[in-house]
């Protein structure tokens, strides 16, 4: 069995490969862009199995089909939620939303070994799961956010909050008004649930809205200091490997 990994990060697709490994399949050619994808259909013959993201450097993965005839079968790997996948889960071998659970790639793997002969084409209408993923009514992100004040419940806006920030195993809204509010919900999941045109993961610590940019300043290592309204306990830096996805969500 031929496989190949196309995923957006060379550190998630290798460790994908050793889980792979763990379950004695070598995977054959790890891809990571649409161009550098679209340049290796062309010129070779096509694997059995593909592990394909959604999201690459260079934009969606479907792109990759829109220009070559697509004879494999895929497994979706993935960071978009059960919602938006739901309506084209059936059309695929399966989907594995990231972080990829071992278990659930050894169902998916057994699924194509069992379900697939491999000679057989898999047909997905890429278009129709493209126009899904892209619609933005697809996904209603969280607008409100309940704290519990003793023996009081505070409910606070999208537009209260200055950063969303980690500390001490806690995460917490610091809102405009300078105050800080420990939350149930961790970085991970703010990260999925709120606007990625509002909000962005500037590193482990911080998520910040585009709104609350102050002020940006060029910082040692090649990362960005961002300057906020009132927050100041601590210095917010955009990590070194984050300043390029950060400078095209500015704008």
């Amino acid at each position: 069995m031929t496989t190949i990994i196309i995923e957006d990060e060379k550190p998630a697709a290798r460790l994908l490969q050793r889980k792979l490994e763990k379950l004695n399949i070598q995977v054959g050619v790890m891809l990571h862009s649409v161009e550098e994808s679209i340049d290796w259909f062309s010129k070779n013959e096509h694997p059995d199995l593909i592990f394909l993201d959604i999201q690459l450097s260079d934009g969606l993965s479907f792109e990759i089909f829109e220009k070559v005839a697509i004879k494999s079968a895929i497994i979706f790997t993935t960071a978009y939620d059960e919602y938006a996948l739901r309506a084209f889960k059936l059309n695929s071998i399966d989907y594995l939303l990231k972080p990829i659970d071992e278990d659930d790639l050894e169902v998916a793997v057994s699924k194509f070994k069992t379900r697939l002969p491999k000679q057989e084409m898999v047909q997905l209408d890429f278009e129709q799961i493209k126009k899904m993923l892209t619609n933005p009514f697809e996904k209603n992100y969280k607008k409100r956010f309940t704290v519990k004040i003793g023996q009081h419940l505070k409910v606070f806006v999208i537009d209260e909050v200055e950063c969303f920030f980690s500390e001490n195993k806690g995460t917490y809204i610091h809102t405009f008004d300078n105050r800080n509010y420990l939350i149930e919900n961790t970085l991970e999941f703010l990260e999925q649930e709120l606007d990625p045109l509002d909000f962005f993961r500037i590193n482990r610590k911080f998520i910040i809205p585009l709104k609350a940019i102050k002020e940006i300043v060029l910082y040692s290592n090649s990362r960005l200091k961002v300057i906020l309204p009132s927050y100041n306990a601590d210095e917010v830096i955009v990590s070194r490997e984050k300043v390029s996805e950060f400078k095209t969500w500015i704008g």
